[in-house]
């Protein structure tokens, strides 16, 4: 791809506290790179963005936006990609509609999100809404595999400045409940593909009862050497699995907790967040049914939705009065918000495993209850496949007592991602079978290559994971381990189907290297209690993880090291040679939000794009030669290390020091640190003049960005804020906006 016409770095538009945030830093950064005749530009990848470029022929000229994510499709697949990505929005479906409803307050001609589409308009619209919701941005972008690690910086920081943790007991009720059979792990069969098996597409089908086939997908290319999975779970076994989950809490006395990501899994999980809901209030949907089907009321967007939808019903407030009557008599529910009366269960998007989990166990097992008090939870997750690296988790600070972040070692990750590997690239080929029947995947050659029987209502998928990134994950886990001498396990469990496959390729790849004894392989129960071993003792490890583990482990273990998983240094090596460099977690990014709007203080914390900027810069310096990237990365580096040590990170109350002083300092010492190195000494000199102008100017600065704080603030919207508003809420300093502009 030529780059005549694209930034030496691009920075990503994306949503919530992270693109607020970006309102107030980006100036800076374009001033300091700009002193280097470097470029920073941005796309826009956030969930209006990816609405509105979705259905063009319904904007005016003026209202139209480029597709920035299918571009930044096929930038990452050229070698001098490098692209800062902040979190983004993935969007589950009430979050989808409450951004359609605004945008079209805002004057845009874009249809409703149709729950049931029927004409084929709906149907079109269904689609385009689909391809935007969910995981729609990751598997477009991750062209390449994951190293991803606590930063020297923010480690030190951690132990000089430990985060609360909540004590365990040993006699805790807090646990992790699993299916035992008939769930994705158990029904998991695993393929590799062979020449001639990949000569022509691939196919899914359907066959009925009476003998009906039918085409699901077809048209399916893959290259010899990729792994190919299929796998359902069981509906009938789900919803038995939810009703003695329900009858064990209430017998235990703990919160009840379901742990998904409806999000990442977007087909797969809101069918498994539906089913909970139905079965926790299954008294009102079995009286009910045929109403709630006439209504348009369904489970999958959860109680919030839900009860919004029977509040219009004819006889809505004599639902409700029983709804609220079996609630009684159901374990209490783990809360989102107990001030609120937001449960686990309002929305789908509102509890995320990876984020939900570390919660629960950095807390000393404990959940809020919609008493507003801490108490024991059973920690629900249905498929077996990842749930015991958190049951292991639990048993083993039960045992152990809390992590002391003064002492831990770390966990750091290599993770398999790129080309949409494993289950986060299963959207497309994730149904949910009508009728009772076979499924089958046939290959090209007409080899059938799984076949399962299934029931109505069991959620079937097929993942698959190519030779070329897992060779690339491979020899990556093998740098990584070179370079650090680290202890690095492989979390892949031979009993797996997906993992038995992966295996053939890890297992020679580590015998031609001489380092099958030096390299551990390991189930991931076993490698999640040999991890925190470790990490309890001051050792640090390399987990060598597939996709999903990547996320759920890049949360887990950084929450409980460094109080966050927003702080992680994230470099996805592009397979092609250029660089992705990501920015940490958004999920309390909404709180976020909602803090300024009311209070006019953001603490969103922005050293993960500083850790992300530094290393975009050295990657820039070091594949375009450009020296001065090198020194303004470096620079950065030291910038943020002093910001850290000087306690200027954002606080979290109004009236403190927010993401915005945090700019400040940052942009202070990194201009200090500029002038103050002798590399470059015309950058040196350019640098100086504004560093000493950012520290003379220090109290008029500081008074600046703390007027109005405490008072409410009008974005324009949530989901498409205004810039001009942005721009004025997160830029309050007259004085700054003079010396940076």
């Amino acid at each position: 791809m030529s780059d005549q016409t694209l930034p030496d770095i691009i920075y990503t538009k994306t949503d919530e506290a992270p693109q607020l945030a970006s309102a107030s830093l980006l100036p800076i950064l374009r001033r300091f790179l700009g002193e280097a005749d470097i470029t920073i530009g941005t796309k826009d990848i956030s969930l209006a963005g990816r609405i509105l470029a979705s259905f063009p022929e319904r904007l005016t000229d003026a209202q139209k936006v480029p597709d920035d994510l299918a571009l930044l499709g096929e930038v990452v697949k050229d070698a001098s990609a490098n692209v800062i990505k902040l979190p983004n929005v993935s969007a589950s479906v009430p979050q989808l509609v409450a951004a359609v409803k605004e945008l079209q307050g805002q004057g845009y001609d874009i249809p409703d999100y149709p729950e049931n589409p029927q004409t084929p308009d709906e149907v079109e619209a269904r689609k385009r809404y689909d391809a935007v919701k969910g995981s729609a941005v990751n598997p477009v972008l991750r062209e390449g595999n994951s190293d991803r690690r606590a930063p020297s910086s923010v480690k030190a920081y951690a132990r000089a400045n430990p985060h609360r943790m909540g004590a365990w007991s040993k006699d805790s009720k807090t646990c992790v409940s699993t299916m035992a059979a008939n769930d994705f792990y158990s029904n998991e069969t695993s393929v590799t593909l062979t020449d001639a098996q990949a000569e022509g597409p691939l196919k899914i089908e359907h066959t009925a009862a009476d003998g009906t086939v039918t085409t699901l997908k077809d048209g399916i290319k893959m290259p010899a050497g990729t792994i190919v999975d299929a796998t359902f779970m069981s509906a009938k076994a789900l919803k038995a699995f939810y009703h003695a989950q329900i009858e064990k809490t209430l017998a235990d006395g703990t919160l009840f907790s379901l742990h998904l990501k409806a999000t990442m899994m977007k087909v797969s999980d809101p069918i498994l967040f539906g089913h909970a809901v139905v079965a926790y209030l299954q008294p009102v949907f079995d009286r009910h049914a045929d109403a709630f089907a006439a209504a348009g009321v369904g489970p999958n967007a959860g109680f919030g939705t839900m009860f919004n939808a029977i509040a219009q019903m004819p006889n809505g407030a004599e639902i409700k009065a029983e709804i609220d009557a079996v609630l009684a008599e159901r374990p209490p529910l783990y809360m989102v918000n107990s001030d609120r009366g937001i449960t686990n269960l309002h929305v789908p998007s509102d509890v995320i495993i990876d984020a939900s989990m570390p919660a629960v166990i950095r807390a000393g097992g404990k959940g809020w209850g919609p008493d507003g008090a801490e108490a024991d939870t059973n920690c629900v997750i249905p498929d077996s496949s990842y749930a015991p690296v958190y049951e292991a988790s639990v048993n083993f600070c039960k045992e152990n007592g809390a992590l002391d972040p003064v002492t831990a070692g770390t966990v750091q990750n290599v993770g398999l991602m790129a080309q949409k590997a494993e289950e986060y690239g299963s959207h497309p080929t994730t149904f949910e079978i009508p009728q009772d029947g076979t499924m089958r995947v046939i290959a090209g050659n007409g080899d059938v290559l799984h076949t399962h029987a299934v029931e109505a209502g069991d959620i079937w998928r097929m993942a698959s994971a190519r030779r070329a990134p897992i060779e690339n994950w491979i020899q990556l886990a093998i740098d990584r381990m070179q370079a650090t001498g680290f202890e690095t396990i492989f979390w892949l469990d031979r009993n797996r189907a997906h993992d038995a496959e992966l295996l053939k390729y890890v297992e020679p790849a580590l015998a031609k290297a001489g380092l099958t004894d030096a390299v551990k392989i390991m189930a991931p129960r076993e490698a999640t209690s040999r991890s925190f071993e470790l990490i309890y003792q001051g050792k640090d490890t390399i987990a060598v993880t597939g996709n999903v583990l990547r996320d759920y482990l890049t949360d887990l273990f950084p929450i409980l090291e460094v109080g966050t998983s927003a702080k992680m240094l994230s470099v996805v090596k592009l397979m092609q040679g250029g660089g992705l460099f990501e920015t940490g977690a958004g999920g309390s990014a909404p709180k976020h939000v909602e803090q300024l709007v009311n209070e006019n203080h953001l603490r969103w914390d922005s050293l993960g794009e500083f850790c992300a900027l530094g290393e975009s810069l050295r990657f820039l310096g070091n594949a375009q030669n450009k020296a001065a990237a090198n020194v303004l990365g470096n620079a950065v580096d030291a910038a943020t290390e002093k910001l850290l040590s000087e306690g200027h990170s954002p606080q979290r109350k109004a009236g403190q020091p927010d993401n915005r002083h945090s700019h400040y300092w940052f942009a202070r010492y990194w201009a200090e640190a500029l002038a103050a190195q002798t590399t470059d000494a015309a950058l040196a000199a350019k640098i100086a003049p504004l560093a000493a102008e950012l520290a003379q100017n220090e109290t008029a600065i500081l008074s600046e960005l703390s007027q109005g704080q405490g008072h409410a603030v009008d974005l324009g919207g949530y989901y498409n804020t205004s810039d001009a508003l942005a721009a004025a809420a997160m830029r309050p300093s007259a004085t700054l906006n003079a010396l940076i502009d």
